[in-house]
Formats: C-alpha cells, sequence, structure tokens
C-alpha cells in the first residue's frame, strides 16, 4: 500500500502544480513603470529631483504664441486650439517624469499592475481624484476617455486605440486593459491617455460637439477666459484635488497663465521686447547674441538663460514628399542635398554658433555611430541589404560644402547626380526626364520667418542649376489642411526625440501612416525596412538590444536622404523676467516645455 500511497500523492501534486502554472501569474502593484528597469524614485519618494518643494505660488506669467486658435478643446478633430491646453488643464492617469528616459509615476492613478510580457496594465485611480468642478474621477470616466479618443478624438490618439484588445473594470477603483499583441511601451502609452469628463458629454455627440465648450479636466489650471486668435487666461483651481501629492510638489506654482497670441515671430519679439510676455524662447543663436541687449536687458529687468539637455537632437529641416515625382528617386534627394549649402547658411543665419543635425538621433548614445554597421545593427539590416540605400551599412555622412556662397564642389555633385537621374540642361534650365523645366514649391506657414531665410537663401542656390522654386507662405489653417493631405513638393519639419524612442516611429516613417490622411509621416516612406527597426526597437528587452535597433533606424532614415537636415537646438535659450526662477537640478529633459512654466516659480 505504501508505493501506491506515494504514486497517489505525487500525482495529486503534480496535477496541482500544473493548475497552479495555468493560472496567470500578477504582478504586485507599484508606484511607477520604466520603460527598461525599475523607477529610480522609490515608493515613500517626497517630491521630484528637479523641482523646489518649498517654491512660492502666486504671481502671473504670460506666454507668446504666432498664429491663432478657433477652439479650446484641444481633443477633438475640428478646430485649433493652444497646444498647452492638453497638459494645463488635463491630466493623465500616470505623470512622466523628465528626469528619467521613460518613467512613469501615479497621478491620477494611485498604482500600476502589468505581468512580466505587458500584455495588459491594470491602473488603480486615487480615490481623492477630482475633476475642477469638484466631481470624483471614475473608472466610468476613463473608459470612456479610452473608448471616445480612441474612435472619434484627434488623430493622435486613434493609433494607440487600434492595438487595444478590450478594457473592462476589474473593482470598484480599477481598470484594465488588454492589448491585441505584448508590447512592452504600450502600459506606459496607456499612462498618457487624458482623462475627460464622461457626463459633460452625456447628451452630446463628442466629435460634434463645440470647439468653444472646454472640455471638464482635472488639472491644476482652468480656463477662465478667452477672445479667440487673441488670448486664452488660465487661473489655478484653489481647489486643486491634488496639491498634497509628492509628484505635484514645487508644480504649477504661478496663480495665473496667460498666452497670446501674434501674427508672426517678429511680431511676438517686439511685444516681448515691450513687456507685455513674461518669457521668449529663441531658436536662432545669432539673434540670441545680437538681439537681446534692449532697455530691459540692460536695467536687468529682463534676463538671458540658457538650458542644457541630455535628448537627441531629433530632425528639423526640409522634408521631400516621396509620394510625387521626382522626390520619389534617391538620386534625385541627394542632388538637391548636395545643391543645400549648410555651411554658408549656418554663417548666414546663425554666425555658425550652432552645430548641424548629423542624423535624426545625433547628440546622444541612440546616434549611428561612424562607419560600417557591426553586430546586431548589421544584422538587423543585412536581410534588407537589396533594397536600402548601401550606405545604410556601410556607413554615411551629409555633405559638406566649403562655406562660399558658390559652394562648387557640391554643386558639381548634384549636377552629376541629376545626369545620372536622367535629366538635363536645356538653355540653362533644369529639364526632367520627361522633357519639361524642374520646378517646385517649398510649403511654409506664415510667421515662420526664420525658416523662410533659409528657404530664400536655397531657393538662390538651386538656381545655379536652373531649378526654379517657389516658396508658399500660407495661413495656420490652409498649412493644416495642406499638410494633412500632403499636398505639398517640400515642407518644414520638426521632430523632437526622447532618450525612449517607441510606438510614435511608426507614426513618424511607419509604412501604414505613409497614406493615412494627416498623418505625421510627412515623407510618405515605405520601408520594409524601416519597419522592422522600429518592431525590433519596440520589442527589445535589454539595452543592448534597442540600442542596435534605433542606431539602425537612424541609419536608414538618414542615409534614405528623406530630410535636409539644418542645425541642433543643442541649446534651451530662454529670455525672461528677472523674477522667474527654476531649481538649480536641470532634468535630462530639461528643454521641454513641461520644465517652463511647469517648475518655475516667480520671487519678488
Amino acid at each position: 500500500m505504501r508505493p501506491y500511497f506515494f504514486f497517489c500523492r505525487w500525482a495529486v501534486c503534480g496535477l496541482f502544480l500544473t493548475f497552479l502554472a495555468a493560472i496567470p501569474l500578477r504582478a504586485n502593484s507599484t508606484h511607477g513603470i520604466a520603460m527598461y528597469g525599475e523607477p529610480a524614485l522609490p515608493p515613500d519618494f517626497v517630491a521630484l529631483p528637479y523641482v523646489n518643494p518649498e517654491a512660492p505660488g502666486g504671481g502671473r506669467v504670460v506666454t507668446g504664441n504666432t498664429g491663432g486658435f478657433d477652439s479650446v478643446n484641444p481633443f477633438v478633430q475640428k478646430g485649433t486650439a493652444p497646444w498647452q491646453l492638453g497638459y494645463l488643464t488635463h491630466e493623465l492617469l500616470m505623470y512622466r517624469s523628465q528626469d528619467e528616459p521613460f518613467t512613469l509615476y501615479g497621478l491620477l492613478a494611485e498604482s500600476v499592475e502589468v505581468p512580466e510580457d505587458r500584455s495588459w496594465v491594470e491602473f488603480t485611480l486615487r480615490p481623492e481624484a477630482t475633476f475642477s468642478d469638484g466631481s470624483p474621477v471614475t473608472v466610468d470616466d476613463v473608459i470612456w476617455s479610452f473608448e471616445t479618443l480612441g474612435t472619434q478624438g484627434n488623430a493622435r490618439y486613434l493609433g494607440f486605440w487600434t492595438r487595444v484588445d478590450g478594457i473592462e473594470q476589474t473593482g470598484e477603483r480599477t481598470v484594465r486593459l488588454t492589448f491585441k499583441d505584448a508590447d512592452r511601451e504600450l502600459a506606459l502609452l496607456a499612462g498618457l491617455r487624458p482623462i475627460l469628463k464622461k457626463a459633460q458629454y452625456a447628451d452630446k455627440d463628442f466629435a460634434e460637439a463645440t470647439i468653444q465648450e472646454a472640455p471638464i479636466g482635472s488639472a491644476p489650471y482652468v480656463i477662465e477666459s478667452y477672445e479667440p486668435s487673441r488670448n486664452v487666461v488660465l487661473k489655478r483651481n484653489p481647489d486643486y484635488w491634488g496639491n498634497d501629492l509628492p509628484i505635484r510638489q514645487g508644480i504649477a506654482n504661478f496663480d495665473e497663465i496667460r498666452i497670446e497670441f501674434y501674427g508672426d515671430a517678429n511680431v511676438m519679439f517686439e511685444a516681448f521686447k515691450a513687456g507685455e510676455l513674461s518669457y521668449l524662447r529663441e531658436f536662432n543663436a545669432e539673434k540670441w547674441a545680437r538681439d537681446y541687449d534692449f532697455p530691459a536687458m540692460q536695467s536687468g529687468r529682463m534676463v538671458q538663460t540658457e538650458i542644457e539637455d541630455g535628448k537627441p537632437s531629433g530632425i528639423t529641416g526640409f522634408v521631400f514628399n516621396t509620394r510625387r515625382p521626382p522626390f520619389d528617386d534617391i538620386r534625385v534627394r541627394d542632388a538637391l542635398l548636395h545643391a543645400f549649402n549648410f555651411e554658408f547658411i549656418n554663417e548666414t543665419m546663425t554666425g555658425n554658433r550652432m552645430p548641424r543635425i548629423s542624423s535624426y538621433f545625433s547628440g546622444s548614445e541612440l546616434g549611428m555611430l561612424p562607419g560600417p554597421a557591426e553586430g546586431l545593427e548589421r544584422d538587423l539590416l543585412q536581410p534588407f541589404r537589396r533594397e536600402i540605400p548601401e550606405e545604410a551599412l556601410d556607413g554615411y555622412a551629409l555633405p559638406v560644402g566649403d562655406g562660399t556662397a558658390r559652394n562648387r564642389t557640391n554643386i558639381r555633385k548634384a549636377m552629376e547626380l541629376f545626369e545620372e537621374a536622367g535629366f538635363s540642361i536645356e538653355n540653362g534650365v533644369m529639364m526632367t526626364p520627361e522633357g519639361v523645366p524642374f520646378t517646385f514649391d517649398i510649403l511654409l506657414k506664415q510667421g515662420q520667418t526664420e525658416y523662410q531665410s533659409i528657404a530664400d537663401l536655397y531657393v538662390k542656390a538651386l538656381e545655379r542649376l536652373g531649378i526654379r522654386a517657389t516658396i508658399s507662405a500660407v495661413d495656420n489653417a490652409q498649412f493644416n489642411l495642406r499638410e494633412g493631405d500632403f499636398d505639398f513638393d517640400m515642407t518644414f519639419l520638426r521632430r523632437s526625440f526622447s532618450l525612449s524612442p517607441g510606438n510614435e516611429q511608426r507614426l513618424y516613417w511607419g509604412s501604414e501612416a505613409a497614406d493615412l490622411t494627416g498623418s505625421r509621416n510627412l515623407m510618405g516612406v515605405k520601408s520594409p525596412a524601416i519597419d522592422a527597426t522600429i518592431d525590433a526597437m519596440i520589442a527589445a528587452t535589454t539595452q543592448e538590444e534597442f540600442l542596435a535597433a534605433t542606431r539602425a533606424l537612424d541609419r536608414l532614415l538618414t542615409a534614405g536622404r528623406y530630410v535636409i537636415p539644418i542645425y541642433s537646438y543643442d541649446v534651451s535659450r530662454i529670455a525672461h523676467d528677472a523674477r522667474l526662477r527654476h531649481p538649480d537640478h536641470v532634468p535630462i529633459y530639461g528643454d521641454s516645455v513641461y520644465f517652463l512654466p511647469e517648475v518655475w516659480w516667480m520671487e519678488d
């Protein structure tokens, strides 16, 4: 009997262990979540490291935007709203630290839970969280916000929702999202969705909601008044629910934030000189050194501050629309890149004070390295070697001019590339392979005076090749319409990146976004190699894999010649009221718009 007894006992144990293995393992709820590794701050942290918890509250800060606005609802597809409203008036389930590559800490949610494969994420709401009207933030509000923004909201919210398999309430204050595919980043992206008040739209169609009615939010600021295309006034809510949260210490210190609108950057600069604005960001190093010696600076009422950060350069420049010939030919793009006399333009515009962007992730460890691709990086590119530019594997660097206005060597190279692509010169005019003069238009937004000046210099350089380029500067509404419909030959592009790029790269350069109206893939690139490296970057589970994928992507984008890069904004230059102060510790995303006005304060 004893052997039989032991056999039964072990059989039962085996069945029990099999049963346990079938039960999904739960992770512990935690105060934060990082893309890789663990959050830097412990559960009992008392404040973020880049704030002043003792910062005095009060004062009024006035900032400026160029252009206009006709909406105070930044969450719908209709209208143009001031970009600041989204983060000043509404909150997310989680708060993104500006001092870590990609780490979130609980805001509306007090905790977050994910399994090891991050196939789902569960948030537990704070019981004290309320909207500005005093009503509680509920699980119903969260579910409705995800579903509504994901199906009827602004285009920037639609892509995430297509990755969600389901959303459900799992407790009195808990909500779970399950994803269609395992993707480490989706759990974090879910924490960055804004939460709106469901009851506000109980008897309204959200997509058709009036753009003059401000959505009710839970953030420290509420809209007090506004005049379309003139100004918006926001007041700090004295009853803000999160005043005592550690994540909110030293944040939202001003009693009032006023946003004024101006026709262009020159008018806004004159308004700053006259004392109408509290601060102004200056992107041109030459102007920073030359034009800020006005009376308010001389008296010390205004000061200049430079703030460095640790972000990648991102990409700033003129983007080709490869949906249109001949920009679908890399030889033509390369020729036009050689014709862009960067060294001369940089000297003219900035006094050579700003370095050129050498690749999309330059200035950081994510950027491609000189020379041939090696190791994991090469392994990712090798399967596509017949489809990608050979320089992506062997190494690529942007053409460098001699600094003179004539740029002879690069113009000669440009001519060779045009001839190779079937172009020819007839009576001093560049002719396409179809036998018609080569002309194209550069679409810009009114008020982009710096970029128009660069474009003017480029147009003159192209004349030496017999190419007639024109510049169309249109108002905000027309620009947004044409950009969304990809109705341009070339336009200006600026994309900023964090130290943890992810799913947004699919929106910028993914094949699925290329023909989607309103997408951010302005260049129209459709590349299986780019898609594969983005997939590898998102699927990476180690820093080594992540770096290899990001550097491979950087090689493909840079060697593809989709954008003519200009100079890098490697330093944030802020001229401001001398009473405005910021903490001594500057985070790695120190030039972020969240840094000012979020953690600054005013002292007498």
